[in-house]
């Protein structure tokens, strides 16, 4: 066997090596959990409560309820995250949301944060309906006083629940079109739309979403290029906010007052 040939050969072995490892740990790449917090939801959030959701494929995920610690409106969110970390990062923009007279849900997919559980497409948009239930079912939520609030990655199971669910209103920050899209940027050297198994097209379902939509960007995200989320802010005919030089993990996306504002605005505070 000639050398070239040798060459071609290990190359293509490295490519298929590659591919393989791709498709077995995608799912390692893309969902990013921590563990459990240190203490109950009281140590983080002023009257915060441990509550238990149950989801519809029989898992029980502990998640964090929040109260109102501002003149109350009997106005909720729900807060699905993005892919990484646990609820105790969520903790700043509860308290936020609180102060503004909501009473907050903080959502804990499963397989994070201690739950039981891996996540994946359809077990995140079964964990954000198991939340809605339990705000609609258990707490009397008024479906038309529940606004959703999706970060990233929890934009997409969020938007299609609010297809699927009356909703007051959807908020998206740092929104993608689809996880393809992102990954495909991400990663330009794997046939990344091929191989992707949970692909989360919140683009597609966004159109479909009757309840008013606001988006929040920031123009520097690393992470999900803004020309995504300003796409999916034009389909939606969302309000739509973009912050100057601030990145996909900056406070100012996390709980900032540009956060705050776009979901006291749209829930026509």
């Amino acid at each position: 066997m000639g050398t070239a040939l040798r060459v071609g050969v290990a190359v293509v072995v490295l490519a298929v090596v590659v591919v393989a490892l791709a498709w077995v740990f995608q799912r390692r790449l893309v969902y990013l959990p921590f563990g459990g917090p240190d203490g109950p939801a009281a140590a983080y959030l002023n009257g915060g409560r441990d509550v238990v959701l149950h989801t519809g494929d029989g898992l029980d995920l502990a998640a964090w309820w929040a109260p109102a610690t501002g003149p109350a409106e009997d106005r909720t969110v729900l807060v699905a995250p993005g892919n990484g970390g646990s609820r105790v990062l969520r903790a700043p923009l509860a308290r936020a949301l609180a102060a503004e007279g909501f009473d907050v849900l903080l959502v804990e997919y499963r397989g994070y944060g201690g739950n039981p559980g891996s996540p994946t497409e359809e077990g995140l948009a079964a964990d954000v309906d198991a939340a809605y239930r339990y705000l609609v079912e258990e707490r009397g939520v008024a479906p038309d006083r529940l606004v959703l609030f999706g970060e990233s990655l929890g934009g997409a199971p969020l938007t299609r629940l609010a297809t699927e669910r009356p909703v007051g209103a959807l908020v998206l920050r740092s929104p993608f079109t689809s996880l393809a899209d992102v990954g495909a940027r991400a990663y330009p050297f794997l046939p990344v739309r091929a191989l992707l198994r949970d692909r989360f097209p919140l683009l597609e379902h966004v159109r479909s979403v009757r309840a008013p939509v606001a988006v929040v960007a920031g123009a520097a995200d690393e992470i999900v290029p803004v020309e995504q989320s300003r796409a999916v802010a034009e389909v939606a005919g969302a309000s739509y906010v973009e912050l100057p030089g601030v990145r996909h993990n900056d406070e100012e996306l996390n709980s900032g007052p540009a956060v705050v504002d776009a979901v006291v605005r749209i829930s026509g505070g």
